[in-house]
């Protein structure tokens, strides 16, 4: 299990539509992320990739894209 110390902020919609468009994601796979991220408070791609819902090659996707999108 990943803890945080600090509140993680939700997942902006455009990085879980990106898990969902890109990556291939299922909702289910999503859904299942988006829960145990809340309740870990953790990134939701670590959690992803933690849980087997991701590859570590689409989790350096993810990663790549997040740098790229952040401003």
């Amino acid at each position: 299990m990943v803890i945080s110390s600090s509140p993680q902020p939700p997942p902006a919609a455009e990085l879980v539509r990106y898990l969902n468009h890109q990556i291939g994601l299922s909702e289910g796979a999503l859904a299942l992320g988006l829960k145990q991220s809340q309740l870990e408070q953790a990134p939701l791609p670590v959690v992803l990739w933690r849980f087997g819902l991701i590859s570590l090659d689409q989790f350096g996707q993810v990663l790549s894209w997040q740098a790229e999108a952040s401003p």
